[in-house]
């Protein structure tokens, strides 16, 4: 399913994005055997964990790209020492680049991993599609609902795979809490509260002296140009989570961070992975507001923005509460399962066994199942069938975050049609769904 050098060149000019494609990018060697060829865009620490992971997966990694040259080049040094004195070990070191349209214009690249600021995930996962590669994109999938929107058009009109890094949905006990929503276990579902942090905020971030050896227009890409900040990029190599995300210009601040994340099984849980809310409630504080917006969707059930369990149905018979490690169950009033800390007593693995043997035992809605976020990427990639956070479950959660974020922003109830994914009843503003793209870039 890869596409020739002509047509990708063709179809290249029939795209938005860019392209320039280096005469030497064509020189490139072939693939040194079957594994999987991959490419990894953005070197951060996210990035680094996951190099590291479908290091160890049956893959080949031929190149790596990031802005800033420390982070680069350590890139580099840690596939080239992975496979220092293996049978495996490609004919040449690992290719870097600093422009990502190199290393996707590659023909030797099967597969693409992309771990970069929020604000170049589609501009990238696009070109990646349309270059004829499966892609492995981190959270939240876009920086807005229109990229959202198009992100998901491009999968379906390439015919690649697409993994969103949502890889809670590959944890056992979120695939228990929602099996047992789904199953009615706790009757009709009322509500749901979702607990992370603070939506996005305008970043005022003063200028600071240029880091040596980063490309900060690249880094930049279609976002507003300004001056460097080293809380944006940070300095040489880290080891934090950088704080771009709270930035609306590069990210959605928690929203589309641990939100992306509760949101999703959220989703899950109300077997909304193809739909979405109807109506998007302000909080009565309007845009001073940290906390409170509010989801409804079109049979009544809410889904709120609030401090307390990571997520927690509410449900006409019980409550489920779902956390990283933790899970509880309550059925009429009394608790009847709970591993949230080691003085709870047995663990994690226990109680969710003893759940599924007691509860879902006769489940008629068995969930996709997977147990290894990246393996179940590898798995769809050969058979050709959509992964558990395919561009629709990705694209529909991060619509999700967006209209959380837009609410808190402007303040409004907002009307929502989910089928066509367009405000109603006069609320919002078609403005809203986009952004204002840097010159060359679009989508």
């Amino acid at each position: 399913m890869k596409v020739s050098r002509r047509s990708f060149l063709r179809s290249a000019t029939a795209v938005t994005v860019p392209y320039i494609i280096p005469s030497q990018v064509w020189a490139a060697a072939t693939k040194p055997n079957d594994r999987l060829t991959m490419g990894f865009i953005g070197m951060g620490k996210q990035n680094g964990g996951l190099l590291r992971n479908f290091l160890r997966q049956n893959t080949q990694v031929l190149a790596v790209c990031e802005v800033d040259t420390n982070r680069r080049e350590n890139a580099a040094r840690i596939v080239n020492k992975h496979y220092t004195g293996k049978a495996e070990k490609p004919s040449n070191q690992c290719a870097t680049y600093t422009d990502f349209r190199e290393l996707i214009a590659r023909d030797d690249i099967d597969a693409v991993c992309i771990a970069t600021p929020d604000h170049w995930h589609a501009v990238q996962t696009i070109a990646a599609l349309e270059s004829g590669k499966d892609v492995y994109c981190e959270k939240p999938l876009t920086h807005n609902i229109h990229e959202a929107i198009e992100v998901i058009h491009a999968v379906k009109a390439n015919g690649r795979v697409l993994q969103t890094g949502s890889m809670q949905r590959s944890m056992t006990e979120f695939r228990i809490a929602c099996e047992l929503v789904q199953n009615g276990v706790i009757g009709r579902i009322k509500s749901v509260n979702c607990s992370f942090g603070d939506p996005g905020r305008p970043c005022d971030l003063p200028a600071e002296e240029m880091e040596p050896g980063l490309d900060w227009n690249f880094w930049l890409g279609p976002a507003r140009k300004r001056a460097y900040s080293s809380i944006l990029s940070p300095r040489g190599l880290h080891t934090h989570f950088p704080a771009w995300r709270k930035y609306r210009e590069f990210g959605g601040g928690s929203v589309t961070d641990f939100g992306a994340h509760h949101l999703d099984i959220a989703q899950w849980g109300l077997g909304m992975d193809e739909s979405g809310p109807v109506e998007i409630l302000p909080a009565p504080e309007g845009t001073s507001a940290k906390r409170g917006v509010t989801m409804v969707y079109a049979d009544g059930v809410t889904v709120e923005h609030k401090n307390g369990f990571a997520v927690h149905f509410f449900g006409s018979d019980g409550e489920v509460q779902v956390d990283r490690g933790r899970f509880s169950l309550a059925l009429n009033g009394k608790e009847v399962a709970k591993f949230t800390r080691r003085e709870d007593g047995g663990s994690l693995t226990s109680t969710l066994y003893k759940v599924k043997k007691q509860y879902l035992a006769d489940a008629k809605i068995n969930l996709y199942k997977s147990e290894h976020h990246i393996q179940d990427f590898l798995k769809s990639v050969a058979t050709r069938k959509k992964p558990i956070t395919s561009e629709i479950v990705g694209g529909r959660t991060a619509i999700c975050c967006h209209l959380m974020n837009l609410t808190y922003y402007h303040g409004e109830k907002i009307k929502w049609d989910p089928a066509g994914n367009r405000f109603t009843d006069g609320t919002g503003s078609v403005v809203w769904l986009t952004r204002d793209y840097r010159s060359p870039w679009n989508v």
